[in-house]
């Protein structure tokens, strides 16, 4: 016996042959819509990759006489699961199988399906063969509308007008992209995002901005490697040079893929660390800075680099709104909720770094209340240069304990200083309570409100069967961001012009219905808004550049310079997933 039949034994013994199997098509298969019809069916192929490793194994097959369908894929996943295939790329198979539907990360999650092959067995009649030619991803062949409005699933596919429907038409065929920009850094899973479409809402830095809800940049793919070589470290603005080839997959991280059988050279794009400008003299400088689940068990490396961040790229603000300070013992889920450690930790760091020795206010939450990583009760807090401004310290802050506004001769002040708004109320149920406080600078007082509003979790994604795809987590956002509206209106009901600023991670977009809120009915500015269309954006998710962080001020702070300093959101390499933003204002 040959080993070739060996492979075909061994194969059949591995898995079931399913009965009655019709033979058929991998187009017929596919068809000309998200869905097939689930039967036994056996099909002729040639592998034209492998995945060996994790736990759903298997190999792409493509037929090597397409239809003139457009619509239909030509290409199918066999699923052999936990078992590593034994065939070769090249190999000319007849598999018999049961199609399936196979939702990654589970149908409720709302994304698309794969049609796969599963229970599979095969036989080989040819090896050596030549792999049909991949489908050069390009600008002109990927339609700039996104989707279709509805279920995606009971609309026929037209790839010629949709992203996706021209990426469902491309399933578990082989594509292939060339000298493609890298607009989402490689993340901690070796994956990174491209875009076919270059030209599609840049950013300077070669990103590609989210600036709507319509603007989805359907040019992004995500690029994971079969290969065993290692995979690129790649910025944002870098290119994989040449071309990158391998099968259109799917995965609920992210949608559509290719799984590279062959990859681009990383091209290094030379993007540099932004540097802000420093405050003048009689410039108060206010930042915020999302500083990613921050405790004192961290690696001294990653504090050294926030606060190398703080001092040179930010330049030492007056004033820092941190977000994610977790407690003393971080991620340990015990009754410690105190983060002094984590606070003189990072303030030291900053000191050996060259700046100055900041003092800190901040409220310790009530244990478990707060969201975040479990044990970790992340806090919104500030950071002050105590030579350059003063914080009012007034009494009775605590963990439920509600702040509200008093008149003082004219003047708005906090009846406590630190104080927390609200937090009570069950809109910020597991989520962090915003925190208020009173800064004198030269004399003037300037009331800061950090926040760190609800995450997006459990918000469908961009690439859902259902469009335009369900935002939930908004909802809640949007309730909080009325807390914190009605806040700032009793001050300037008190004195209309006070000097206000709120920022924080607010988790959502400044087109949101959750900034509408948060601005309605004042003079407050999202300043975000006030930079050129490609230059909005603190974070990178799956390709697309976007605003989760703000800085608004009010109309007393109307002669200010702004900056979003982008020294994290695009590195693959980087201290937190937040690029930082300051202010400087003249009070």
């Amino acid at each position: 016996m040959s080993l070739l039949s060996c492979a075909v034994v061994a194969s059949a013994a591995l898995f079931a042959t399913p009965a009655a199997a019709a033979p058929t098509t991998i187009h017929a298969i596919q068809g000309t819509t998200r869905k097939a019809a689930l039967q036994n069916v056996t099909v002729t192929g040639i592998v034209t990759a492998i995945r060996s490793t994790g736990s759903s194994k298997g190999f792409w097959i493509q037929d090597p006489a397409p239809d003139a369908d457009p619509r239909t894929s030509e290409g199918i996943f066999v699923y052999t699961g936990s078992s590593t295939p034994a065939t070769a790329v090249g190999n000319k198979l007849s598999v018999t199988g049961m199609v399936s539907e196979y939702y990654p990360g589970g149908s409720s999650a709302g994304g698309q399906s794969l049609t796969e092959l599963t229970q599979p067995s095969w036989s080989t009649s040819s090896t050596g063969n030549p792999l049909p030619a991949p489908v050069v991803l390009t600008d002109a062949l990927i339609p700039a509308a996104y989707a279709p409005s509805g279920n995606l699933e009971t609309l026929a596919l037209n790839p010629s007008a949709y992203a996706l429907d021209l990426f469902e038409s491309l399933e578990g065929m082989r594509v292939q992209i060339d000298d493609a920009r890298v607009v989402g850094a490689t993340n901690a899973y070796n994956e990174m995002f491209v875009t076919a479409k270059p030209a599609q809402n840049p950013t300077p830095r070669g990103g590609t901005v989210y600036g709507s809800y319509s603007s989805q940049n359907s040019g992004r793919v995500k690029v994971m490697s079969l290969l065993s070589s290692p995979f690129p470290q790649a910025n944002v603005g870098d290119v994989l040079t040449g071309p990158t080839i391998g099968p259109l997959d799917y995965d609920q991280f992210g949608g559509y893929l290719i799984a590279a059988t062959t990859l681009g050279a990383r091209r290094n794009g030379g993007l540099a660390a932004e540097v802000t400008t420093p405050q003048a003299a009689d410039q108060l400088a206010i930042a915020t800075y999302n500083v990613e689940n921050l405790d004192p068990g961290d690696p001294q490396a990653k504090f050294d680099r926030l606060a190398a961040g703080i001092v040179a790229n930010l330049r030492s603000p007056d004033i820092l709104a941190v977000e994610e300070i977790q407690d003393n013992n971080g991620p340990v889920n015990d009754s410690v909720v105190a983060a002094d450690k984590t606070y003189a930790k990072l303030i030291n760091a900053i000191t050996a770094a060259g700046g100055p020795a900041y003092a800190f206010r901040q409220i310790n939450p009530t244990n478990g209340a707060d969201g975040g990583e479990p044990g970790g009760n992340i806090r919104v807090g500030f950071l002050f240069n105590p030579a350059r401004v003063s914080f009012t310290d007034r009494p009775g802050g605590t963990a439920t304990a509600a702040v509200s506004v008093v008149a003082n001769g004219g003047a708005a002040q906090l009846s406590f200083s630190p104080g927390r708004i609200d937090p009570r109320n069950t809109n910020w149920s597991a989520t962090r309570k915003p925190l208020a406080g009173e800064f004198v600078f030269q004399g003037k007082t300037v009331v800061v409100i950090a926040n760190h509003f609800s995450s997006k979790g459990g918000d469908q994604s961009l690439h859902a069967r259902t469009q335009p795809p369900s935002r939930g987590s908004e909802t809640k956002r949007g309730q909080q961001a009325s807390i914190v509206n009605t806040f700032v209106k009793q001050i300037f009901a008190v004195q209309p012009t006070a000097r206000v600023v709120v920022l924080g991670d607010i988790n959502d977009f400044e087109f949101s219905a959750t900034m509408s809120n948060l601005l309605t009915g004042t003079t407050m500015t999202d300043l975000i808004t006030t930079l050129p269309s490609g230059e909005r954006y603190s974070y990178v998710y799956e390709g697309n550049s976007q605003v989760l962080d703000h800085i608004v001020t009010s109309a007393a702070l109307a002669d200010r310079d702004y900056d979003v300093v982008h020294v994290n959101a695009e590195y693959a390499d980087r201290a937190s997933d937040h690029d930082p933003q300051v202010v400087r204002v003249r009070p």
